[in-house]
């Protein structure tokens, strides 16, 4: 299974599998994202997942203890609607910023889940991973 992350997280470089290459409890992946000027490396562990329900990951090695949940449910449309929070305590310095660091998060966010929307909305049988 090719991640394909990097395609709709603009800050995330390069996604690599660390354990077998399927998603269940218990997977991990290895991250190299560019964030506020500074490269980051971190992997993420699953830590629950109920396909077409909901995704839950955290930082298993990192600068930072981090979560992140994506949960979807149905539209009365027939569409998807999905829910993407990060939950994270910054460290060090970070803690410092911590502020500043949840604004831009929050901004990146957006504008990756618009990138993804359109994606998906072009159809072609995308699989975002």
């Amino acid at each position: 299974m090719t991640l394909k992350t990097p395609e709709w997280y603009v800050n995330i470089k390069a996604a690599e599998w660390r354990t077998e290459p399927q998603l269940c409890v218990g997977s991990r992946v290895a991250f190299v994202a560019d964030f506020l000027g500074r490269r980051l490396e971190y992997t993420y562990e699953v830590t629950g997942f109920v396909p077409n329900e909901y995704l839950v990951m955290r930082t298993a090695e990192g600068p930072f203890p981090m979560e992140t949940r994506y949960v979807w449910s149905s539209t009365p449309d027939g569409g998807t609607h999905m829910t993407l929070r990060n939950i994270g305590n910054p460290a060090g310095f970070a803690r410092f910023i911590a502020p500043f660091m949840g604004m831009a998060m929050r901004r990146a966010t957006r504008k990756d889940l618009q990138l993804l929307k359109r994606i998906l909305e072009a159809g072609d049988g995308v699989d975002a991973r």
